[in-house]
């Protein structure tokens, strides 16, 4: 089999109604060559289950890569997706993150050696979260606001990340305040890159492991690109139960360390 040229990352837990949509908007993609590699942080049989179902009808390969549920361990297994990805460029997103149709050309054609990509995305409520069904998802009416507005989405400025197109998509790229970081939900980079700063720092559990990653990177000498009205994902609702005081303060903690020191690699990372 020929190496494909993306390996798209997509994170997961025991989350097969949002999972299942998420690989049916990749089934979309106008770009076509690119894997799926399957980060599971310990789901249950049914996650199991349906990717082989899925596998059947997707054109695109899956790869499940799994390890026992040990609570909230998402840098430990993303980074054994990395290492389990077979192309040079990997897109990261998580399983509650539907790809607009051309979101993997979008990436594939603004990659460039020495920068990582910077993504967006447009949160869903609930109710609209589970309305959404695959024929939605296949002639793409879960990205067409005025179908949101019908089902109750207010009318804000954040609907420009839906309907901006060429070049008014590259002016709000250009103007938005919000910085190009590595956000898990929508980034993209070299393989060699992140294995280059040793990948997610494991002692993170929930909040900014993501960010930390793209503050070594930045380190490293890397740019971003900010794309977050040009690669275009809707996040779908969840609940987050994993968040804790303790979690998120830790992470600062590492976060702060790693500006000041202006750290490149972490020994808690892909290689121990």
């Amino acid at each position: 089999m020929e190496i494909p040229k993306i390996s798209i990352i997509v994170s997961t837990y025991n989350a097969e109604e949002w999972l299942k949509k998420v690989l049916w908007g990749f089934e979309q993609q106008i770009f076509k060559d690119f894997e799926v590699v399957i980060a599971d942080d310990g789901s249950k049989a049914p996650t199991k289950e349906l990717l082989a179902e899925m596998a059947e009808k997707v054109h695109y390969p899956i790869v499940h890569v799994w390890q026992e549920d040990d609570g909230f361990q998402k840098s430990r297994i993303l980074n054994k997706a990395v290492t389990a990805c077979s192309a040079d460029y990997i897109i990261m997103t998580d399983g509650d993150c539907i790809p607009r149709e051309d979101f993997v050309q979008v990436h594939y054609i603004n990659k460039e050696p020495g920068y990582f990509i910077s993504g967006g995305y447009y949160m869903l409520p609930m109710n609209i979260s589970k309305l959404i069904t695959l024929d939605d998802i296949e002639n793409q009416r879960c990205f067409n606001i005025q179908w949101l507005k019908d089902k109750g989405i207010p009318q804000t400025f954040k609907n420009n990340k839906l309907t901006a197109k060429g070049f008014i998509s590259k002016i709000l790229n250009w103007v938005t305040p919000t910085n190009a970081s590595w956000n898990g939900h929508n980034s993209s980079g070299w393989k060699k890159d992140i294995e280059n700063v040793n990948g997610f720092d494991e002692r993170m559990q929930y909040g900014g492991q993501d960010r930390e990653l793209g503050e070594r990177l930045f380190n490293f000498g890397l740019k971003s690109k900010q794309l977050r009205y040009s690669a275009v994902c809707v996040h779908l609702d969840h609940k987050r139960g994993y968040k804790t005081p303790e979690s998120i303060a830790k992470n600062v903690g590492i976060r702060n360390a790693t500006k000041k020191e202006k750290s490149v690699w972490t020994f808690y990372g892909i290689t121990k």
